[in-house]
């Protein structure tokens, strides 16, 4: 029965100073519920799984639905301390093949311009007030440099700064290829953050 198809869970705690629960969908890098309590997000993954196959296809991605409703957690990780504190799971070490590897880096392109067209919807002024940019910047800096980025100077201004370290993002992913050392976390890191953030920006403004 399509119902009990089992699909894996990663769950990240910790996060917004203790208050915030992340489950990741394991077959969708990137695809994320972010609620208070674990039943919480456990429990949203069904739909949320949905949401993102239609936001894919709405963006030209060809992408089939998942078939079943039977997630579960399979590994849980606490936020870690330090500039690079995100949870690491063991599915992260596992190396994209090839078309995963474009499929994935697309993905996390189209991720940034839902949250750039959201940035334009609400107004520079409402997003540069939300700290979240600023943190969505310095994690794609410390993410590239995970990746093999070198380290550069960033801009001040608080919007050059949330492009240009993105750009640094992409470019050393880029050059990693996909059997780089943590490539597959800052796909499922990046995304998931800048969806979160799009969505938070255009609640916040109705």
């Amino acid at each position: 029965m399509a119902g009990t198809m089992p699909h894996a869970i990663f769950v990240e705690t910790g996060l917004d100073d203790g208050t915030t629960v992340a489950a990741y969908a394991a077959e969708l890098p990137g695809c994320a519920v972010f609620a208070p309590t674990d039943a919480e997000a456990s429990h949203a993954i069904p739909q949320r799984v949905g949401a993102f196959v239609r936001w894919l296809r709405s963006v030209g991605e060809e992408q089939t639905e998942i078939v079943g409703d039977n997630w579960y957690e399979v590994e849980r990780a606490p936020l870690g301390t330090g500039a690079d504190a995100r949870a690491s799971f063991s599915l992260d070490e596992l190396p994209p093949s090839d078309v995963e590897w474009d499929r994935w880096r697309r993905w996390l392109e189209l991720a940034r311009e839902e949250l750039a067209e959201a940035i334009d919807e609400v107004g520079l002024p409402a997003a540069t007030d939300d700290h979240a940019i600023g943190a969505i910047a310095d994690q794609d800096a410390v993410l590239a440099l995970g990746v093999g980025a070198e380290l550069r100077d960033q801009p001040t201004d608080p919007i050059d700064r949330f492009y240009a370290a993105r750009d640094l993002l992409l470019t050393a992913l880029e050059t990693a290829g996909p059997a780089g050392n943590g490539v597959r976390r800052a796909l499922r890191i990046g995304i998931a953050d800048d969806l979160r953030l799009a969505e938070r920006l255009r609640e916040g403004a109705r």
